[in-house]
């Protein structure tokens, strides 16, 4: 194959990559925004089975491991079983895993605006920008202190804008492939 065969063959792969992850983000986006309830009961399903596997997983370590000692044997049982139980649980009620999971989100959201505002402020003496880091911090508290008040209702407003940006961002993926010539 020619040089120019093989870049038509790599650019070729890349827009059918950009296509397909494009296409992808739409149809998560928009179910996301039709069904946000039911979608977020699928994603609570797709990490109850990662739970149940990954606990199989360390339970087979646990007991498969001729090189581990018996301490570290031991607590991979002991995850794995944590991780398998947790993981029925979830898939027992889908909808309350969904909800813990958008709180639990939500409140680790807050957080981490609350930290982020925080830590601003202790850079105000090393910036040009005081007004802007400021204004950064406070919107990042006040932010992180009301979602923290209704995380719920945080991760589902987070939760629709995904969904909204998984659109847009995919129907620009989308066009990105359709007018991609050259690498």
């Amino acid at each position: 194959m020619s040089t120019q065969g093989s870049a038509r063959a790599v650019v070729g792969g890349i827009r059918g990559a950009l296509l397909i992850g494009g296409l992808l983000a739409v149809v998560v986006g928009i179910l996301i925004l039709v069904w946000p309830g039911k979608t977020a009961m699928v994603v609570a399903g797709i990490i109850a089975a990662w739970a149940v596997v990954a606990g199989i997983v360390n339970v087979a370590i646990g007991l498969l491991s001729r090189t581990a000692g018996s301490w570290a044997r031991v607590g991979h049982i002991a995850l794995g079983l944590i991780f398998v139980i947790g993981g029925v649980v979830a898939f027992s009620n889908l909808g309350l895993a969904a909800e813990t999971l958008a709180t639990f989100l939500g409140a680790l959201v807050g957080i981490l605006w609350i930290v982020e505002g925080v830590v601003a402020l202790t850079t105000l003496r090393g910036t040009r920008s005081r007004g802007w880091t400021i204004a950064f911090a406070v919107l990042s508290l006040v932010a992180g202190v009301a979602i923290l008040f209704a995380p719920v209702w945080g991760a589902l407003v987070l939760w629709l804008w995904m969904g909204v940006s998984l659109i847009l961002l995919g129907v620009i993926q989308i066009v990105r492939a359709s007018r991609l010539r050259t690498i």
